[in-house]
């Protein structure tokens, strides 16, 4: 069995890695669904209890990929696993994104389609993907907590929030974790957001860990994407930037080939090192990407070691925004 690590101080304890699935539906491009729900499989195999998604990614489709891979499962795997849904973002036929809703009735409504293709009775930790800026959070909130209060909701979570609104989320109803971008080249959370959650003993969920594949070590310089893989559009994967945040890698290469792992391995294990409260999530869409991050769990980073990432990654050195301009004007926590 993996290591485990608890939500914050109201959420579920569970396994120290969380398997992130998006990328088994949309945004990066093809994947293979037999390969991704091997994944998924092995994940669970291996120990991992939770499995992260959004009712959004593929339109529907990563929650019934899911759904098929724990129906598929062996009963004692299956019973073990935990959902972490988000919610809120409205899509066009075309894929596109036209914001977000964050109203109650539209909460509830994006519950009852979630339990249905995801064929379960309650969804362990469920959050609005993005603050809808027409609907305070209080209301948002407040729409889960009923669910809890229902059944069909286990925990509340929320995700890419700013210190102000995790505060005014807190005083409405407990909040079990944030989900958030965390990782060497994304630590803005670390001025305020990341102090604000321990003080109101909120739990975090990190996702972006390998920066969707940037500093993971495998993502190379003439690297030709797919026209429907999100990261074609993302600042950090374009020209310039693109070379500049390579640097980056060859020089964490650099530690982490001194330490005889792997470039990926050493980037997840910085991020197991920051606190007991956090849990990053693995976006591995195949077994032998998912064998590589459990790996990281054998990873102890001493002082010296994270000293030398530091020098080889300082905060704030990754060239280029996480999200193009368009999207981190959707996020409160950027602003």
């Amino acid at each position: 069995m993996l290591p485990t690590r608890t939500l914050g101080t109201t959420g579920p304890t569970v396994s120290a890695l969380g398997l992130g699935c998006m990328g088994m539906s949309a945004l990066y491009g093809e994947a293979d669904r037999a390969e991704s729900i091997a994944t998924i499989h092995a994940a669970l195999e291996a120990g991992v209890t939770l499995l992260d998604t959004g009712d959004f990614y593929g339109m529907g489709h990563n929650e019934l990929l899911i759904a098929e891979a724990l129906r598929t499962a062996p009963a004692g795997r299956r019973e073990q696993a935990l959902t972490s849904v988000k919610f809120g973002a409205l899509r066009t036929v075309e894929g596109g994104f036209t914001g977000y809703d964050g109203r109650p009735a539209a909460v509830r409504n994006f519950a009852a389609y979630s339990l249905q293709r995801l064929g379960t009775d309650h969804i362990d930790v469920y959050r609005i993907a993005r603050v809808d800026p027409d609907v305070p959070i209080e209301e948002t909130v407040g729409a889960i907590a009923e669910l809890v209060e229902a059944g069909h909701v286990r925990h509340i979570g929320l995700s890419e929030v700013g210190a102000d609104t995790l505060r005014r989320a807190a005083a409405t109803a407990p909040i079990a974790d944030l989900q958030i971008e965390y990782s060497l080249v994304s630590r803005d959370i670390e001025e305020k957001i990341l102090p604000t959650a321990r003080e109101l003993g909120i739990g975090v969920t990190a996702y972006g860990v390998l920066s969707r594949g940037l500093i993971s070590g495998h993502f190379t310089r003439d690297r030709a994407l797919a026209p429907d893989d999100f990261r074609g559009m993302s600042p950090r994967f374009q020209g310039e930037n693109l070379h500049r945040n390579l640097d980056l890698v060859d020089r964490l290469r650099a530690v982490a080939e001194a330490k005889g792992v792997s470039v990926a391995q050493t980037a997840i294990a910085w991020a197991l090192s920051r606190g007991e409260d956090i849990v990053p999530l693995v976006g591995a869409r195949t077994r032998a990407r998912l064998t590589e991050a459990l790996g990281a769990l054998d990873v102890v980073l001493d002082a010296a070691d994270l000293a030398a990432i530091e020098r080889a990654v300082p905060a704030g050195a990754a060239a280029g925004e996480r999200y193009p301009l368009a999207q981190m004007a959707h996020l409160d926590s950027a602003h």
